[in-house]
C-alpha cells in the first residue's frame, strides 16, 4: 500500500509526532509511506525518520530559508476550510489552506491519515475518491470544545475511518457521534523497545517525565514526595520536561524544603537512558489522552505508580502486577504506592519485570499490524461500497451543518 500521513509540524516535539514517525517507519518495512508536515520551521526534524519513510512540507516558515513564505499575502489572511473551533486555527491561514487542498487533490495512494481534528476536516472534504480517509484522534472526545465536536460531527462522516488511542474514547465517539458506516477502532500509540539493557530495580530514583503544565499536576506529586522523604529520606525524585509550570514547581519544591530530593531535569531526549537510572516511573495527571511516558517507563522496566485517570493509565497498567492505579490528586494515596514500592525491593523487582513483558504489546510491529488490517478492510470493501459510504456522508454532513446552523435561530426565537 501507498500510505500518506497529513501532520501539523513533523520538525517539531510532541507525542503525535514521536508516534507518528514510530509508526511511518514499522509501516514502511512493507509499504510505501510518506510523511507530509503541514509547516517546516528547521532545517531537521527533531526526530528523524526511518530511511525509507518520505518527508516533505507544505509551508517553509524557516526564516533563512529562501524559499520562506511567512511573508506571503494569504499567510496573512485567515483559514476558511481549516476549522476555526480548532485550537491550532491561528497558524493556519489562507496559504495552508490552498497548499493542503492542492495536496489532497492531487495524492495519489492508498490510504490518507489525518493526525489533528482540523487536518481530519480537510481530509473529509478534499482527499480524492478512491482513497481510504483516516482520521487520527491524539487527545479526546471529551477534551474537545463544544462547538469543536459540532464541526467534527458535520465533517467525520465522509472519513472511512476514525482512530482512538484507548477504547474508552472509541467507545465515546461511538456513543455521541453520528458516524454511520464509520469504523471507529482504538489503537493504542507504539513505543519502541529501548536501545538500553532495562532497569535494574537498585537505584533510588523515583523518575516522571512530560509537559510542566496544570494537567501533570506535578505539584501533587511533588507534595507526595514530600510524604516520601519523611519515611525514606534516601530516595529522590527526578522530574523531566519543560514547560510553564517551571518557575511555580521551583517555588513549592524550595517552600516545602525538598530542594536536595526533587529536581527538575529539563527536556532529555532520548529519554530511555534516564528511565533505566531510576526505579519506579510516577505519572500523577488529572487527564491522559493515552499514557506514552507510563509505557515508555513500562518498556524499560520500571513499574508505574499512576494516578487512575481518564483515559489511558487504566487501559495500560495492570493494577497490582505491573504497576499500581491510585485515586486523582490525594497525595496520601500516591505517597503510599510510591512507599509500598520503595520499601519492598522483591514487589519492586517483580512488577518491573512484569512491566517489561507487559508493555511488550505496544510495540511498533503490533501496533502496525493492527492499522496494516485497518488500512486492507478499507481499501479491500470495494469501489461501489466506498462510493456509497462516501456520498451517504456527504448528504449526512450537508444535514447535520444545516440541522446545527438552525438550531441556535430557533432558540433566539423561543427567547424571543
Amino acid at each position: 500500500m501507498h500510505i500518506s500521513f497529513l501532520i501539523h509540524n513533523a520538525y517539531g516535539i510532541g507525542g503525535t509526532i514521536r508516534t507518528t514517525f514510530n509508526l511511518a517507519g514499522t509501516l514502511a518495512e512493507h509499504h510505501d509511506v510518506e510523511i507530509v508536515s503541514v509547516f517546516r520551521h528547521r532545517d531537521e526534524p527533531v526526530f528523524a525518520p526511518s530511511g525509507s519513510v518520505r518527508l516533505r512540507h507544505l509551508v517553509d516558515l524557516r526564516k533563512d530559508s529562501p524559499g520562506y513564505e511567512g511573508n506571503d499575502p494569504e499567510y496573512e489572511r485567515p483559514a476558511t476550510v481549516f476549522p476555526s473551533t480548532e485550537g491550532r486555527y491561528k497558524q493556519y491561514s489562507a496559504l495552508t489552506d490552498r497548499r493542503i487542498a492542492d495536496h489532497l487533490r492531487s495524492l495519489d495512494c492508498d490510504v490518507v491519515v489525518g493526525t489533528r481534528p482540523g487536518l481530519n476536516v480537510h481530509i473529509a472534504q478534499q482527499a480524492r475518491r478512491g482513497i481510504a480517509r483516516v482520521g487520527q484522534e491524539h487527545l479526546t472526545l471529551s477534551t474537545h470544545s463544544a462547538p469543536l465536536k459540532l464541526t467534527l460531527r458535520t465533517h467525520y462522516p465522509r472519513l472511512d475511518a476514525v482512530t482512538t488511542v484507548t477504547e474508552a474514547d472509541a467507545e465515546t465517539y461511538r456513543k455521541l457521534m453520528r458516524l454511520p458506516g464509520v469504523r471507529v477502532e482504538a489503537v493504542p500509540n507504539s513505543i519502541p523497545a529501548p536501545v538500553v539493557a532495562p532497569a535494574d530495580s537498585t537505584g533510588k530514583w523515583v523518575v516522571a517525565a512530560g509537559r510542566l503544565a496544570p494537567a501533570k499536576r506535578y505539584d501533587v506529586l511533588i507534595k507526595a514526595f514530600g510524604k516520601v522523604v519523611a519515611e525514606r529520606p534516601d530516595w529522590r525524585l527526578r522530574i523531566y520536561g519543560g514547560g510553564a509550570e517551571k518557575a511555580k514547581l521551583r517555588a513549592l519544591i524550595d517552600k516545602l524544603g525538598l530542594y536536595n530530593h526533587v529536581f527538575l531535569m529539563g527536556p532529555a531526549n532520548p529519554l530511555d537512558p534516564e528511565w533505566v537510572k531510576g526505579s519506579i516511573g510516577a505519572v500523577t495527571s488529572s487527564l491522559e489522552s493515552f499514557g506514552m511516558t507510563i509505557v515508555e517507563a513500562m518498556r524499560c522496566g520500571l513499574p508505574v505508580v499512576s494516578t487512575d485517570c481518564p483515559h489511558g493509565p487504566g487501559e495500560i497498567i495492570d493494577n497490582g502486577v505491573d504497576g499500581l492505579l491510585v485515586p486523582v490528586g490525594k497525595t496520601d494515596a500516591i505517597a503510599a504506592g510510591l512507599l509500598k514500592l520503595i520499601n519492598d525491593d522483591e514487589l519492586r523487582r517483580r512488577m518491573g519485570r512484569a512491566a517489561l513483558e507487559n508493555s511488550a504489546r505496544f510495540d511498533p510491529a503490533e501496533i502496525a499490524g493492527r492499522y496494516e488490517r485497518l488500512f486492507a478492510e478499507l481499501t479491500g470493501r470495494g469501489a461501489l461500497r466506498g462510493s456509497l459510504h462516501r456520498t451517504r456522508g456527504a448528504l449526512l454532513s450537508g444535514a447535520l451543518r444545516t440541522k446545527d446552523a438552525v438550531r441556535p435561530a430557533l432558540r433566539r426565537v423561543r427567547a424571543a
